[in-house]
Formats: structure tokens, sequence, C-alpha cells
């Protein structure tokens, strides 16, 4: 059915029954309604039948037999008390087609100017109905069903719009993570290359191929980086494989990565964890490696980066400090919020998902990150709660 959206709109709001209760019984009018106007098509949206009229919802009058096709063109409501004695409408075909005395219809005039229809009533018996308090009822009753519909408008354009931008956002993350996945092959082969190079090579190319191994980790970090952010805007979120794990050589691997790829920088490493912890080593490996990055790029270069972990029995902390400016106020509450730092550090590349993703990964530990910036050193803390899990 053509109406059937605008039926289901009226029926929507809750209080139209109670309206058209409530103008039966002030009123006496046998038939009360609700009803869509147009050029052509009368169609009732709800209704209350005391005189077996006959008119449900869905059902429709033609429009050239009503009065609302008149108001209408007017925007004026047609109160009649007495039809037999009303001079405009004694001989007017449509009391006599249905029957009525006494009439009553006001429009419904939505918010932006639009005509939707009327708030109408009739009776086979003469009503007092042209009085001050019966016409403001019907007025606030019009006025109440036009903003009622036009909040359900709103409603459904926003619901729209966002199922529009849910989908957009979902065909982008999904190109996201094939993107990075596609990836991975010739990042493989290049990785590959490499190594069989190192072999043949003399001192300098070896120089030349330690700085290419670091610019493909590097590569092969974001690309984790953007895959563990595609997954997690996308629903799986981080998973995690954990076991028992003991901190130290999981930092000594990682601090002699970057020592390697980083010759000219000095990270010193401060390990205090007796037990083993119930880790992912490969999650906590990729976030000290982001938090590692990120002293590297935002440190200063003649001071060196500190890596301390200590655990106990309620659990353990890892801390990454670099000497340097501070971060701006400004990118403070930015932080850990993905592609933020275009608009916090501008004069920064990249991506903005390093700090992004180890809060992720903390928080699928149980943890947590902070940060804490002064003139005297920055200072990352990941803290993580003791897991038996």
């Amino acid at each position: 059915m053509e109406f059937e959206h605008d039926i289901a709109k009226v029926s929507g709001i809750a209080a139209v029954s109670s309206i058209l209760d409530v103008v039966s019984r002030t009123t006496g009018m046998g038939f009360t309604a609700v009803a869509r106007v147009t050029d052509d098509r009368w169609i009732t949206c709800a209704s209350r039948d005391d005189l077996a009229f006959g008119l449900k919802p869905g059902d429709e009058l033609k429009i050239e037999s009503t009065i609302c096709h008149e108001i209408r063109q007017s925007r004026e409501a047609v109160i009649i008390d007495n039809v037999s004695e009303n001079t405009e409408y004694c001989n007017h075909h449509t009391p006599a087609l249905y029957g009525f005395q006494s009439y009553i219809s006001v429009p419904i005039i939505l918010p932006d100017g639009s005509f939707f229809g009327t708030l109408c009533a009739i009776d086979p018996k003469p009503r007092k109905l042209n009085t001050p308090e019966v016409v403001g009822m019907f007025k606030l009753f019009a006025e109440l069903i036009a903003a009622h519909l036009d909040a359900a408008d709103r409603v459904e354009l926003t619901e729209t719009k966002l199922a529009a931008e849910r989908k957009n956002a979902e065909l982008r993350e999904q190109f996201i993570a094939v993107l990075g996945h596609d990836l991975r092959n010739p990042l493989a082969s290049i990785q590959g290359g490499l190594r069989l190079l190192d072999k043949k090579v003399d001192q300098e190319g070896k120089n030349w191929i330690a700085l290419l191994h670091g610019s493909v980790n590097r590569m092969a970090g974001l690309i984790d980086n953007v895959m563990d952010f595609a997954r997690s805007r996308l629903g799986s979120g981080m998973q995690l494989r954990s076991h028992p794990q003991d901190l130290q050589p999981i930092i000594t691997q990682i601090v002699s990565e970057f020592e390697r790829v980083h010759s000219h920088r000095r990270i010193v490493s401060d390990v205090d964890a007796p037990a083993a912890v119930n880790v992912d080593a490969g999650r906590l490996s990729q976030m000290i490696s982001n938090l590692l990055g990120n002293a590297i790029t935002y440190g200063a270069p003649d001071k060196p980066i500190n890596i301390v972990a200590k655990s106990s029995d309620a659990g353990f902390r890892i801390q990454v400090i670099n000497k340097g400016p501070p971060i701006p106020a400004q990118a403070m509450p930015h932080l850990f919020t993905a592609f933020h730092r275009g608009d916090v550090l501008p004069n920064q590349k990249g991506l903005g998902l390093g700090l992004y993703i180890s809060q992720e990964i903390a928080r699928a530990h149980g943890g947590e990150i902070s940060a804490i910036s002064t003139d005297d050193s920055t200072i990352f803390t990941a803290t993580f709660p003791a897991r038996t899990d």
C-alpha cells in the first residue's frame, strides 16, 4: 500500500488512541479519525468508530467526496454544529453522502509547513462543537500529532544515516583488513631476499641490509597495527593466547632488535620480574615495540631510553621512559585515540595507531596504559593485574 509508511507512523504514536478517545468522550462524536490527505487521496491512519461507519486504518474515501479536500487547500478548520442549520453546508454533497449532521476537522500541519492531513470527527446528530474549548482542544491535539510525526521522521532519518555510516565504516575497515593481509606476502618475500643477500655481501652491504631490515620491520609493525585496528572495529576484538612467560627474555629480544636498527640510540633495560606472568608474549612484544618506537621518534636522540619492568603477586608493570620535549597539553587527551596524531602533532608522520593498539593490548590483558609528560621526561606506564586464566 502506498501510504503504509504514514499509517505506521501514526499508529506508532501511543497518544493517538487516547486523543481519539478524549475527543469522542468530550464532544459525543461517534466517529473520530486521523486522516492522511493529499491532492488526490484520503486515507484513514487511525480511527475510533462507535457508529459502525466502517473506516479502519488503510481504508480510503474518494478525496472529492470529503470536506478535508477543501481544508487541504484552505488550511483552515471546518466546524459544523448542525448541517441543516448551516447555510454554507446544508446543501453540500458530503453531509448528504455520509449522513452526518455535526462535523469538525482541523488540519495537521508539520513543523516544516507541509500539510499531513486532518484530525476529524462526524456524528449523525447535531453537537455543540464551535466553542473555544472544543476548537482549542482539536488544534492542540493536531499540533501534538504533528510534533510526534516530525519526531518520528527525525528518528527515522537519524537511523538511516547511522545505518549508512555503519555500512560505510564496515566497508572501509574491511578494505583496511584486506589491504593489511595482502601486504604481508610481498613483505615476507622482501625479508627472505634480505636474509639471502646478507650471506653474500661485504660489510658495507650488510650495513645497508640492516637498514632495510629496519624498514621492513617498521612496515610489518604498521601492518600489524592496521590489522589489529580493523579487527577491533569490526567486532572480533583483540585475540590473546596467554601462557606463563618470563618478562626478561621478551624485553631483551625487543631491545636487541631496536639496538640493531637504531644503533645510535641507547636503550637501558631494568627487569625485576622473578616470577613468570600470564600473557600473550606476541601481543606484549607488540605493545612494548610500539612504546619503544614512540620513544625513539619523540625522545631526545642524545638521551637514553629506559624500559623498566617489575612484577609482584598483584601483577606487573612496564614503563618506557624517554627524555626530550614534553607532549603538548592539547595532545594528551588523544594519545590513545586512533588517527589523532595528525590533529595534535602535525609535523609527525604516521597513522597514529601505535598507542591505540598498545592500549587495546593492555586492556585485553585486563590492564591499562597511562602517560605522564613533563619538561624532564615522558613516561608511559602499562599496568597489568595478575591473571590465572
